[in-house]
């Protein structure tokens, strides 16, 4: 029973986790612009993201315009495309081969078996957790960076922007769901041990029992 609220606990925080790996993979803010200047009245606000920069009016209105190469990105936001789009995928493929050893289905029928497979869904997750923990760190600590600059003017100067927190979340959710998944292969959890049974009494030819059994 344990072991069954381990694995749905964990796989509820991976799932959540993976979803919102995607949601930051296709947010723009994962940059925007920094109102650092004495002037707090500003015609618009830039976007940046992993596919699209976008810039918002004063009035409300937005326009995005999707990045035309990949080679004139940045390294960083290369890097950040590839690994949040493995972190997604790694996430899905988890999502399978846990559901596949979960307690819960009968996809797998010896239990020692369906134990070491949610274990591989859990190190699954746990490595898309660290997939897309690479980019967002690399990511905050170039805009850091950037921030102090004083050679870096104003109007380039960009701050952190919720995409990157969103990806933290995930990366948490992935991280503690992943571990409660490994958990779960615990043979006291899951109550794997053998039970010994005492042997039973032969009973006589006259209906007594065997007096050597009482010896």
């Amino acid at each position: 029973m344990l072991a069954a609220c381990l694995e749905l606990l964990g796989l509820a925080l991976c799932v959540v986790g993976s979803l919102l790996v995607m949601i930051a993979c296709g947010l723009p803010t994962w940059k925007v612009t920094a109102f650092i200047d004495s002037n707090i009245v500003v015609a618009q606000t830039i976007w940046d993201g992993l596919w699209m920069s976008c810039v918002v009016q004063s009035t409300g209105q937005m326009q995005c315009k999707v990045h035309d190469s990949v080679l004139a990105l940045s390294q960083d936001l290369q890097t950040a495309r590839a690994l949040t789009v493995i972190s997604a995928v790694l996430g899905v493929v988890a999502l399978t081969v846990t559901v596949a050893g979960a307690q819960c289905t009968n996809c797998i029928k010896d239990e020692v078996v369906k134990a070491r497979v949610v274990n591989a869904g859990g190190l699954i997750y746990i490595l898309s957790g660290l997939f897309v923990l690479v980019p967002l760190c690399w990511m905050a600590n170039n805009i850091i960076v950037n921030f102090h600059d004083p050679q870096v003017p104003p109007s380039k100067k960009r701050e952190i922007g919720a995409a990157i927190y969103i990806g933290w979340a995930a990366t948490a959710l992935l991280l503690l769901g992943g571990t409660l998944l490994c958990c779960s292969l615990s043979q006291v959890v899951r109550g794997t041990y053998a039970i010994k049974y005492a042997p039973t009494k032969a009973i006589a030819v006259n209906g007594d029992f065997d007096k050597k059994h009482y010896v």
